[in-house]
């Protein structure tokens, strides 16, 4: 699949950048997660991803182990937390590299329809090395955005933008909004310089500009008001000002001027 490839891109350029970075414990910007954190959680969810498609029944103790954990008082953190104890940093990102590494593996060469259990609806194995990519790329902003650096993004965000796309029913409905009859139109320059056109065209509802900065909206990782995103019409307005292709509840975009590069 073309995207356990893109999947695995994603995960190695990262590594470029952490593997150079001799802390790991700086604070980020992203819920005060620690690097490490951050690199932690990718692991876990990674490590999911191929449980799930290689043995479902553990797969399954997994998620009732984590819902005892929430009905406990306990947080995502928390779990995520027991489930890394003892290790160092340094071993905490090796961790991660090993399950970006064995994800790709285990879904390199996979029928993409086959489907498999996760925290809600099963999904294709498609959806979920798409939705592991997204994570990484996202998850990654805060750590690129804490140390100064420019990511240099590719096309390879096509995939984010269909997930951001084919998540906008979901996003109204999650916030108690009927499903919009139409989607905005999306004219969305690609890093490659390619014009990306999707949705619906003959509607006054459009979205324009970069890839990357409707990538950062539909991830949370910048507020709308913090990139230089032309939206125009009712829905697309409220789209962008609700809008996550991650599943689980609404949840806020950080507020505005809050997640930026520190130069």
């Amino acid at each position: 699949m073309q995207e356990a490839d893109d999947f695995f891109a994603e995960s190695e350029a990262l590594a470029g950048l952490v593997n150079e970075l001799p802390d790991l414990s700086i604070t980020t910007q992203f819920k005060s997660w620690r690097i490490v954190d951050v690199l932690g959680h990718l692991a876990i969810w990674n490590e999911a991803a191929s449980l799930t498609y290689r043995d479902p029944s553990a797969f399954a103790t997994f998620i009732e182990n984590m819902m005892a954990n929430f009905q406990s008082g306990g947080t995502l953190r928390d779990y995520e937390a027991r489930l890394l104890t003892n290790l160092t940093d340094d071993e905490i990102r090796d961790r991660w590299w090993a399950s970006a590494v064995d994800t790709y593996q285990c879904y390199a060469d996979v029928d993409p329809k086959h489907r498999v259990a996760w925290g809600g609806p099963a999904m294709s194995v498609r959806s979920c090395i798409s939705a592991r990519l997204m994570e990484t790329w996202a998850h990654a902003q805060a750590i690129y955005d804490v140390v100064g650096r420019v990511r240099v993004d590719t096309d390879r965000l096509r995939h984010i933008v269909m997930l951001g796309l084919n998540t906008i029913g979901f996003n109204f409905s999650v916030h108690g909004d009927s499903p919009p009859d139409i989607v905005p139109t999306l004219i969305l320059e690609a890093p490659s310089g390619e014009t990306w056109t999707f949705g619906d065209l003959d509607t006054n509802e459009c979205i324009q500009g970069t890839a990357t900065e409707f990538c950062q909206v539909v991830t949370q990782v910048r507020h709308i008001a913090d990139t230089e995103l032309a939206v125009s019409g009712p829905i697309a307005t409220r789209w962008m000002a609700i809008a996550q292709c991650f599943a689980g509840p609404a949840t806020t975009p950080p507020a505005p001027g809050s997640r930026f590069r520190i130069n």
